[in-house]
């Protein structure tokens, strides 16, 4: 009895390589799976270890998973909920997660958080399993995930830190921090850092202590010592963040952000910020009055949706563009800030809630 050879997984790979190719210039986004492919062949190319292609190997195993988990929420605002693993449950910085996970999501948000115990679990336990994503991370000391995500279709195992944290700042559109180790002073760092470089796009950034705590409080005088007084970092940089023990304080904190503010993007050298609703000529003209320190030149102008934004015009029709610095993300925070204060907002059929991407 004579038996099939098995299949060569190469031949199989050169069939998919070949379909790719000639699908790639007529798909959506052809011309940047075209790039990935040149990226691998010039690399294949080099000299570089097995190593370095088992972290590239590895790397893109983690946002394969990851972009196939979070695709289909892509339309929904979520928070990502940072703090420390060893904070038990039934103390007060515990309980206090939970309540702001419940309430944030009834306003219409999803929580993301890392998947394991402590203030983590809290977040995934105040917002429910539907309303929860988890991104785990392998450590040799793995505890597993806690229970309030384990098994759930949401929940993403990453192999390496850097990928994981590309995800919390990637799909969120605030961040909540807890009072944590190393880890979360990392994470409070990092965002700050991204936020004032302007490597990820505004959003609010709330960190949140039990009623009467000074971890927060703490770590600002620090700041204000160490950083502030030598001239490090600037004034308007306090605009980042918001430090609260209320619940009803870091949630408006939220929620305010995207009360006329939707989003922001660059078309070319001008910044586009997307509005919820449209502002009066006169809102626009004090604008410039208070923010023409941010612009290398020109105004801040109305406008509609450009033609470069085909593919996001369910974002309303309103829009400012400025020629921005690109420097000065502490004062681009405060122009939010101001946008979001304007009571003369013109209602529109486009707006939509703060959850609705």
């Amino acid at each position: 009895m004579t038996t099939s050879p098995l299949p060569d997984p190469s031949e199989a790979l050169r069939a998919d390589l070949n379909r790719l190719l000639d699908q790639a210039p007529s798909m959506k986004h052809g011309e940047l799976i075209q790039l990935a492919l040149a990226a691998i062949v010039r690399m294949s190319e080099d000299e570089i270890d097995r190593l370095d292609w088992k972290i590239l190997n590895a790397s893109l195993q983690d946002m394969e998973r990851a972009f196939r988990v979070f695709y289909p929420y892509r339309h929904v605002r979520k928070i990502s909920i940072f703090g420390s693993a060893r904070i038990a449950p039934g103390t007060p910085e515990y309980d206090m997660a939970v309540e702001f996970a419940r309430r944030i999501t009834d306003l219409g948000f999803m929580v993301i958080t890392g998947a394991g115990p402590g203030i983590m679990q809290a977040g995934n336990e105040g917002a429910g399993r539907d309303k929860s994503f988890g991104l785990g991370i392998q450590l040799p000391f793995e505890q597993g995930s806690n229970p309030f995500i384990e098994g759930d279709r949401k929940l993403v195992p990453f192999k390496y830190f850097f990928t994981r944290k590309l995800f919390f700042l990637k799909e969120s559109d605030a961040l909540a921090l807890f009072p944590g180790g190393f880890g979360t002073l990392d994470e409070a760092f990092e965002c700050l850092t991204l936020s004032q470089t302007g490597k990820s796009l505004p959003m609010p950034l709330v960190l949140i202590d039990r009623p009467g705590g000074h971890y927060w409080h703490d770590w600002l005088e620090h700041v204000e010592k160490q950083l502030l007084k030598r001239r490090l970092i600037s004034p308007a940089d306090y605009s980042l963040f918001t430090i609260t023990d209320q619940l009803d304080e870091a949630c408006n904190a939220i929620t305010q952000f995207y009360r006329v503010f939707h989003s922001c993007r660059y078309i070319g050298n001008r910044l586009v910020i997307r509005l919820n609703a449209d502002i009066s000529d006169q809102a626009v003209e004090d604008l410039n009055q208070n923010f023409s320190d941010i612009l290398l030149r020109g105004r801040i102008e109305k406008s509609h949706a450009l033609p470069q934004e085909a593919q996001d015009m369910a974002i309303g029709n309103a829009r400012l563009l400025l020629h921005f610095n690109q420097h000065d993300l502490g004062r681009l925070y405060q122009l939010i800030g101001a946008i979001n204060q304007l009571d003369e907002t013109q209602s529109s059929p486009e707006v939509q809630h703060p959850e609705l991407k």
